[in-house]
């Protein structure tokens, strides 16, 4: 083939030669997603129909129909596990929320469901009390309203338990207590759950982010006072590694940064420190604001959220947790035509 005759510079490194076809650049791609990347969020209720959330659009509480539907859509798209969140009624609240150890539980029954119909399918439950108490904080109040942090570790190692003995392949601590996970991971050792794995939210930032949550689990009106006495100060970065390297000495199995995009710092430090694997929480807000931005017309949905899912794994995160992911994990499939 004859060259080009052309006046160009004659340079010895033209990095756009690697950024010229798409060969090259799926050959030469430095992160790459794929749907076993990615955890499902999912919320429950005890209702016979699904209910939407206003703040989260295409985002509903489920009944137990609809959640085995989408545990199927999960376990054909390749999708690692499912994280199961609840909405109680107001009448299973209480000051101790002592429903989150119920073994007869609204979690524990969904579970149990869940592992019969698909046993290969992860499952991933919450450890924290909001959803349980009246007041809507993750653990118990003195008398002043402060948040007791040993008399909550207690109660967060039975639902831990429980939520284990129902089938749970993955407990996962986002309230934040100091030393929860190692009376965790002790509980469950004497108890026989040996295998049970912890996923520590080892960084969870008290977050304007979180508002879409609070209303899914329907405890953004009963929460009293703020979290930010036991949630982390967003301004601090090296407190984030000292909560890291204190659950991974205490047990944890992996850690999980929370809200994640506005958080890809403390992920690229924890995943380039860690010894064990970090995963990254696409948060309820973060979901909200791509969401209504491209219903809006302002963005491209599908290209955007594969965007922002190829960031966190650009920072080192071994996986996600986000509401996208199983419109993520299909487009991807129709990328590689599988």
């Amino acid at each position: 083939m004859a060259k080009r005759e052309t006046n160009k510079m004659r340079l010895r490194r033209r990095p756009r030669r690697m950024r010229s076809r798409t060969f090259v650049r799926d050959l030469v791609a430095q992160s790459n997603l794929a749907s076993r990347d990615l955890i499902w969020p999912l919320f429950i209720h005890a209702e016979s129909t699904p209910a939407a959330i206003s703040s989260m659009p295409q985002v509903q509480r489920l009944d137990e129909k609809s959640l085995l539907a989408r545990c199927e859509r999960a376990s054909r798209l390749g999708l690692s596990a499912v994280a199961l969140f609840p909405c109680l009624a107001d009448d299973l609240r209480s000051a101790d929320g002592r429903e989150a150890w119920n073994d007869d539980g609204l979690v524990q029954r969904r579970i149990g469901a869940i592992k019969r119909e698909f046993p290969d399918l992860g499952v991933m439950a919450d450890v924290a009390l909001d959803p349980y108490t009246e007041h809507g904080h993750d653990g118990l109040l003195a008398e002043d309203g402060s948040v007791l942090n040993d008399e909550t570790v207690a109660c967060l190692a039975r639902q831990a338990l429980s939520l284990a003995g129902a089938g749970a392949d993955i407990v996962a601590p986002s309230d934040m207590m100091d030393a929860r996970i190692g009376v965790i991971r002790e509980s469950l050792e004497h108890a026989g759950f040996s295998d049970t794995l912890i996923v520590s939210y080892a960084v969870k930032y008290a977050s304007a982010f979180y508002g879409p949550f609070r209303d899914a689990l329907g405890s953004a009106a009963k929460l009293k006072g703020d979290k930010r006495t036991y949630q982390m100060d967003f301004r601090n970065r090296r407190e984030a590694r000292l909560e890291a390297e204190l659950d991974v000495e205490e047990g944890a199995d992996m850690l999980l940064v929370k809200p994640g995009m506005p958080c890809l710092d403390i992920v690229r430090d924890l995943a380039e420190l860690s010894p064990v694997p970090v995963l990254a929480y696409q948060v309820s807000g973060e979901y909200a604001m791509l969401a209504a931005a491209s219903e809006a017309g302002w963005i491209e949905r599908t290209p955007a959220v594969l965007e922002s899912l190829i960031a966190f794994k650009r920072a080192g995160a071994s996986g996600i947790v986000s509401y996208w992911a199983a419109e993520a994990a299909e487009a991807l499939g129709e990328l590689t035509g599988a």
